[in-house]
């Protein structure tokens, strides 16, 4: 996919929204060869979607075989918004903890007591952090009003092409 239409379906309202939600969900190939797929925490940094793991997390020595991940950052509400991205985890090994991993970890919902308790527990448990940083090479939007999924795209087209069909064919009856 060309870097203009990512930089297109990113800049468009439904993913600027659904870039807002706190929760992605990541998929990658784990070391025995199948298919993961675990929710994360995470930040658009304007360029590329940034999460945070621990130093022995699996998901990092599976990303060190095969770099090649999928996100999904979606909405619970009918019609769902769906936002898809693939794209190459780049590791990136950080001592204490990332910046990122505490503008992840929102303090709207936490009392300052609160915040200041996590934080600390944060800072004991860490010395060290995995950023994960992940470059939309391939991105789209599922709005189900104007997008839908190429599939379903498909067979609107393929009823709409017979209904064409069978108009002509009564016309000329």
């Amino acid at each position: 996919m060309e870097q203009e239409r990512i930089d297109e379906v990113m800049a468009g309202e439904v993913a600027r929204n659904l870039l807002q939600r706190p929760i992605a969900r990541l998929a990658y190939v784990a070391r025995d060869g199948t298919p993961r797929v675990v929710p994360i925490g995470y930040i658009w940094d304007g360029s590329a979607i940034v999460m945070c793991t621990a130093t022995n997390a699996a998901k990092i020595t599976a990303l060190q075989v095969n770099p090649d991940v999928a996100l999904t950052i979606d909405t619970d509400e009918f019609p769902p918004n769906v936002l898809l991205l693939r794209g190459k985890a780049e590791l990136e090994w950080v001592d204490g903890i990332p910046d990122e991993y505490m503008q992840i970890n929102d303090p709207s919902y936490m009392t300052a007591e609160q915040r200041e308790a996590w934080e600390a527990g944060v800072r004991s448990l860490y010395d060290a952090m995995y950023r994960i940083r992940v470059v939309p090479r391939w991105a789209k939007v599922l709005d189900f009003e104007t997008t839908l999924p190429s599939a379903v795209e498909e067979l609107v087209a393929r009823q709409e092409a017979g209904s064409r069909r069978s108009a002509g064919k009564l016309a000329t009856d």
